[in-house]
């Protein structure tokens, strides 16, 4: 089998050479990297894990720890995480911690405590002071997507201005009654819905519109947000013009309780939501874009760099979603509309007959 020595043998460089230019420790030019590389790639040569595990002291490996599999958000940044440690030649170790259950005990009694990672990366676990306590007692960098600011860097969208962003959306539509749905302040990803509350009650109140401020609590799904866009759209003493939707999946949920209740969306009812999620344009929703395989993919280079750099500072990335306009909004009166529509997606969808 083919080793180090035919490796740095082809490269015309030596053994201690051609470990660190595959190895990534201490300094390897360029040209010498490059020529390492091709020597390995033309033999067919793969270090083993545990070769450069001892030559550098570190695993090869990252953990990633996050509440939920199945759920769209969680998915995708950790494809955006697993796309980067590839390119990269890391290993990774996924932690599934469901909120509440005794696995999620022992992912943090146990199986973290056994280090068997270089660093850590926490996605949307918001967990409690303890548990923050245990992550960062661990000895290894951390990084968040998404939770707790004061302890370890983070990589997130900024909340409080994509609701605002929404919030003025439709404020400039001519939209005065907007209720927000989402958030149940004992729920998971409170930290999220509180901040994406304060953005749109800061918008309202900017709009002189402080006294039309409505939160209508949800559990953070569709199933939660069709119950409760059920429960105040059905009322049509108090049924709102519009609704801010905390996520994507609590939008969808209140545009299929207006259906079922003959409220239209839009003539009757805009609704707008936050994520982009993959469903987003089935049901034409307007919404604010945040992309988090991206996010995955900072979360990753952040790492590296505290790796490479113990003594860096921690940082919190806020990654500002962006406004895309589909059917679900419109003027409600277009007399009033600050809105300028062009029939093009990304700017504007055209106009629904009321």
């Amino acid at each position: 089998m083919s080793g180090i020595a035919e490796v740095a043998r082809l490269a015309g460089v030596s053994k201690s050479t051609a470990s660190r230019a595959l190895g990534g420790t201490g300094y390897v030019s360029d040209d010498t990297r490059r020529r390492v590389e091709e020597a390995a790639a033309e033999i067919g040569y793969v270090p083993s894990t545990s070769a450069v595990s001892l030559a550098t002291g570190r695993t090869q490996n990252i953990g990633v720890v996050m509440p939920y599999l199945n759920r769209w958000f969680f998915a995708e940044v950790l494809e955006g995480i697993q796309e980067s440690l590839l390119e990269r030649g890391l290993d990774l170790t996924l932690y599934d911690a469901k909120p509440g259950t005794d696995g999620r005990a022992r992912i943090f009694e146990d199986f973290l405590a056994r280090k068997r990672f270089d660093g850590l990366i926490a996605v949307g676990l918001e967990p409690d002071d303890d548990e923050v306590g245990r992550l960062v007692s661990l000895g290894r960098p951390v990084v968040n997507v998404v939770g707790p600011t004061d302890s370890t860097t983070v990589v997130a969208i900024d909340d409080d201005y994509a609701a605002r962003r929404a919030t003025e959306h439709l404020v400039a539509l001519g939209h005065r009654r907007i209720a927000f749905i989402g958030g149940q302040p004992d729920r998971h990803w409170a930290q999220v819905d509180r901040r994406r509350l304060e953005g749109y009650r800061t918008a309202m109140s900017d709009a002189g519109l402080a006294d039309f401020t409505t939160h209508i609590p949800s559990d953070v799904t569709l199933p939660g947000g069709y119950a409760s866009a059920v429960d105040v759209l059905a009322d049509t003493r108090s049924r709102p013009t519009a609704i801010v939707a905390t996520c994507d999946e609590v939008a969808i949920g209140a545009i299929i309780a207006a259906r079922r209740l003959g409220v239209q969306v839009p003539s009757d009812l805009s609704v707008i939501g936050i994520d982009d999620h993959e469903f987003a344009d089935m049901f034409s929703l307007t919404t604010l874009q945040q992309i988090p395989r991206e996010q995955g993919r900072v979360a990753v280079e952040l790492l590296l760099a505290h790796l490479t750099d113990p003594d860096r500072p921690k940082s919190v990335v806020r990654m500002k979603a962006k406004l895309v306009v589909r059917n679900s909004t419109t003027a409600l009166d277009p007399r009033q509309s600050a809105v300028a529509v062009d029939g093009r997606d990304s700017v504007g969808a055209a106009r629904q007959p009321r």
